[in-house]
């Protein structure tokens, strides 16, 4: 497979043969997936709770290198496996079972390319005569095209993108510095406890949202990779970009209150009337970059629930007939949501953090503490096989921890008891992050206490390094 033909590989195993990259090209790919306005606009949700600039930055980091670390975990499991991240869940859920975190996946999926689609049409429209309309359906098939050709084409792109969008994002931070920030936003004492909370639930849910489609991008690297460069590549990639364009975002809110309602405009005010066009086009570009992912991720996800029920050909055509469903349904969401755009996004966070934690928490406790990264890839395909079509421990501690969650929640027009007896803070994401494992934990103790007697089919990575030493020796 290259960049210049379509990849034939859906949700089936990576032979060995095709393995190919390094670690190395984890960091461009997720450094520049963050590279883009929606970014910015989750970076200023604190500030728009009533945070101020230091503390929005301290929330920032924290939210932002906690939840890097679930992602960089997710990552490691791409080479071990050789298989798209969300079918893996198929030795947790069981083959029928999975189908449900891999709902909320596909929502979650088509939920982010809509927003980011709104504002590749915002800018399109601010920037020409084209309908915001158009705009968005234009970006989209740009976006179409790559994810057609896949892994490879993506991985391609996306370093001239980290390349070219740190080199504008750094001419926007410039801009900033030099119309400065407002005396007082830097008041150590001037602190709101349920703002900081806020912001470090919504930052941390911005990263676990990578976790479903991370192992997608690493499950060609040979199956003899190290896991510790993978994880430190891919961390590295989420955490920078997104502490840099967050702790940005909190600044243009701080001097730019409207911003989430004009950010297209709002940057290219920043610069020189003539700029202007290089700027929309430059936000379009960071539109393009992340939403090949979730395009991918929707396509992928979507497979994988049909492969469940009728095993998937993997053909040109059906790729493109799969590509096409996916993304006509996201552009009609995209269309729908833009009239109402911050208040659809910032449900759609929360939601996703309440539905997506639980799966996380499942997935890398069977991984590293229940089976440790032996499974039989084989039957992850086969109803029938030793992950049968339901594990009850799993769904049963996936459905407990969402239901446990209900009275912490607070989204949309939704507010749960728990949520106002804590005054407004929102802990139902932590529950979601820690429960599902626990539980899972101890229900699967038979699993868990023979872990080392679990056959396997993947490479066992510490012989594989071990002979790979010896071999440059």
């Amino acid at each position: 497979m290259s960049g210049k033909t379509p990849e034939l590989r859906f949700v089936e195993f990576i032979p060995h043969k095709e393995r190919h990259g390094h670690p190395a090209s984890q960091f461009p790919l997720w450094f520049s997936v963050n590279m883009m306005v929606l970014t910015t606009l989750t970076g200023g949700i604190g500030v728009l709770a009533g945070l101020n600039m230091f503390w929005s930055i301290i929330a920032i980091i924290v939210g932002n290198l906690l939840g890097a670390v679930f992602v960089a975990a997710h990552a490691v499991q791409g080479p071990r496996l050789g298989i798209p991240q969300m079918i893996q869940s198929r030795a947790q859920f069981g083959v029928f079972g999975a189908v449900l975190p891999l709902i909320a996946v596909l929502v979650m999926y088509v939920g982010y390319f809509a927003s980011n689609s709104v504002i590749a049409g915002d800018a399109i429209h601010a920037g020409t005569p084209i309908d915001k309309t158009w705009g968005i359906i234009i970006s989209g098939l740009v976006i179409l095209v790559i994810t057609f050709y896949g892994h490879d084409l993506i991985h391609k792109v996306e370093r001239w993108f980290a390349v070219l969008l740190a080199i504008g994002f750094i001419a926007i931070s410039v801009a900033v510095l030099r119309i400065g920030l407002p005396e007082g936003v830097w008041n150590f004492e001037d602190f709101n406890g349920n703002a900081f909370l806020l912001l470090i639930g919504a930052t941390a849910t911005w990263q676990l949202t990578f976790a479903p489609y991370v192992a997608d991008y690493s499950r060609y690297l040979p199956a003899n990779t190290s896991a510790k460069p993978v994880f430190l590549y891919t961390y590295a990639g989420l955490a920078v970009s997104t502490i840099w364009l967050m702790s940005l975002g909190a600044a243009l809110v701080t001097i730019f209150p409207e911003y989430g309602d004009t950010p297209s405009e709002t940057l290219a005010s920043l610069f020189p009337e003539g700029i202007a066009p290089i700027v929309y086009i430059f936000i379009v570009l960071g539109v393009i970059a992340t939403n090949v992912f979730n395009l991918y991720g929707a396509f992928m996800s979507l497979t994988t629930i049909i492969d469940t029920f009728k095993r998937v050909q993997s053909t040109v055509a059906v790729r493109a007939i799969f590509l096409c469903i996916v993304f006509i349904a996201a552009t009609v969401v995209a269309v729908a949501a833009s009239d109402d755009f911050m208040n659809f996004f910032s449900s759609l966070l929360l939601l996703l953090a309440y539905l997506l934690f639980p799966w996380t928490s499942i997935n890398l406790v069977d991984f590293y503490f229940v089976r440790k990264g032996r499974y039989v890839v084989k039957d992850i395909f086969d109803p029938n096989g030793r992950y049968g079509k339901f594990n009850r421990p799993a769904l049963l501690a996936y459905v407990l921890s969402i239901i446990v969650q209900l009275p912490f929640m607070a989204v949309g027009s939704y507010v749960g008891p728990m949520f106002d007896a804590l005054g407004g803070v929102d802990i139902a994401w932590i529950i979601a992050l820690i429960l599902p494992g626990l539980l899972f934990f101890f229900m699967m103790k038979e699993t868990r206490m023979h872990a080392d007697e679990l056959e396997t089919d993947t490479i066992d990575i510490e012989a594989a390094m071990a002979l790979r030493e010896d071999q440059q020796h």
